[in-house]
């Protein structure tokens, strides 16, 4: 059992390593001067470039859990979406012209995007052949992939892969090296069962019956709209970090912003751990009640915080309180969705999940939280960033209250069911 616990600790690891080397700076690259080593994009180009992980989650999770659910191995369609991310990394890292560029990171997103849903269906899959509990073992697992994420950004903090494009050759050998330890790890076959031939299950449809569940479907509605604050996060945390260049070029909080902004995943480890302890003791329901408040403080405390004094307290704080807010949205969401979902959608069910939160999540958050930066700038530059952190906090408490008031669940009654 540890073993599969070692081996599952590798897997994760490499998974967010590959991620953390470029989702947090990808923006700085693009935006840096051509001869400090960056793209020199302007800031709409970089938006689009952003948009395009929420269009891949939108299509290739769903898509890909079909095919793992019903044709090949998911240890295996994952080694090989690694080969094909990192072809398109190496090509991403050498090219200057944005339509090139554009297209490079399109073919990594399409195949980095499936990945992840697909990492946890063989995770699950590996935990409960192996006898193991889901809640409890599966979290210490998950931590690593945070702690890989935390090595990828002080790699590129401290070597300046930050700015140019070691970021997407570090991630593209990632890669390739995760490409081949997939093919390593337990089996993770496609499930026996197919009851379903016609159509619907064809096109991988099938996986929709979990909005036939008023519980599942108001828990998706909300995975949904809580995923849109998770892209404002990816998308202005750095550059917001970055803009007290203008006023406090020498504040350490400004030097080391990749590095501050890397707490956040620090944070992540400790709550990861904690996970098992608030499933079993208070249900999914005031799990997500609590993930909803601390993005409410997340943004919050960016709206009050500063480069230097007694303001930086406040920076520090709100990556302290990432950690709640992402693990007990993200992990403990697709813990629920895997206990929820039948055996034959095992995979498909984590593809819907991510669809709903990388893909339609990030794609309504990226543009709304456009319009609402847009409105607070002049000239491409952000005028008044407390108001626009102001702005998604009061959106993280309104849907966090309607969350309390329409989800379902009774958490004692769960518990008394699984000891029968």
């Amino acid at each position: 059992m540890e073993s599969v616990k070692i081996r599952l600790i590798v897997m994760n690891f490499l998974q967010f390593f590959i991620w953390g080397s470029w989702l947090c700076t990808l923006g700085l690259y693009m935006t840096t001067p051509v001869e400090d080593g960056g793209l020199a994009f302007d800031g709409a180009l970089v938006g689009s470039v952003f948009a395009l992980s929420g269009i891949a989650s939108l299509i290739m999770p769903a898509l890909i859990g079909v095919v793992s659910d019903k044709w090949v191995n998911a240890e295996r369609l994952m080694g090989v979406l690694h080969w094909v991310g990192a072809i398109s990394l190496f090509c991403a890292a050498f090219v200057t012209d944005y339509d090139l560029f554009k297209i490079a990171m399109l073919v990594n997103m399409l195949a980095y995007m499936p990945t992840l849903s697909l990492s946890y269906t063989v995770a699950y899959n590996a935990i409960d052949k192996a006898g193991l509990d889901r809640i409890k073992d599966y979290p210490p697992v998950r931590v690593w992939g945070t702690i890989g994420f935390i090595v990828a950004m002080w790699i590129d903090n401290l070597t300046g892969f930050s700015s140019n494009n070691g970021q997407l050759i570090m991630a593209a050998c990632a890669s390739v090296a995760m490409g081949l330890y997939c093919f390593t790890l337990p089996a993770c076959p496609p499930a026996k069962a197919m009851k379903n031939n016609g159509l619907m299950s064809v096109l991988g449809l099938d996986a929709l019956v979990l909005f036939k569940n008023y519980r599942t479907a108001v828990f998706l509605l909300f995975s949904f709209l809580l995923g849109a604050a998770l892209q404002v996060t990816n998308m202005y945390g750095v550059p917001f970090l970055d803009s007290f260049k203008a006023t406090h070029p020498e504040a350490w909080a400004v030097k080391y912003s990749v590095i501050l902004s890397s707490l956040s995943q620090v944070s992540e480890t400790l709550f990861i751990l904690a996970i098992p302890f608030f499933m079993s003791r208070y249900g999914i329901k005031r799990v997500m009640i609590i993930s909803f408040m601390a993005w409410v403080l997340r943004f919050g405390f960016f709206a009050i915080g500063g480069p230097e004094g007694f303001p930086v307290v406040f920076l520090v704080l709100s990556m302290i309180v990432y950690g709640m807010a992402f693990d007990f949205f993200n992990v403990s969401g697709s813990l629920f969705i895997a206990d929820e979902a039948p055996a034959s959608i095992k995979a498909s069910a984590q593809g819907i999940f991510m669809m709903m939160t990388n893909g339609l999540g990030s794609i309504v958050g990226g543009d709304g939280a456009g319009l609402v930066i847009a409105y607070h700038s002049e000239n491409g530059v952000v005028t008044d960033w407390p108001a626009c952190w102001t702005i998604f906090a009061a959106y993280a408490c309104v849907i966090g209250i309607l969350f309390a008031l329409t989800f379902h669940y009774k958490h004692q009654a769960k518990v008394k069911a699984e000891k029968v």
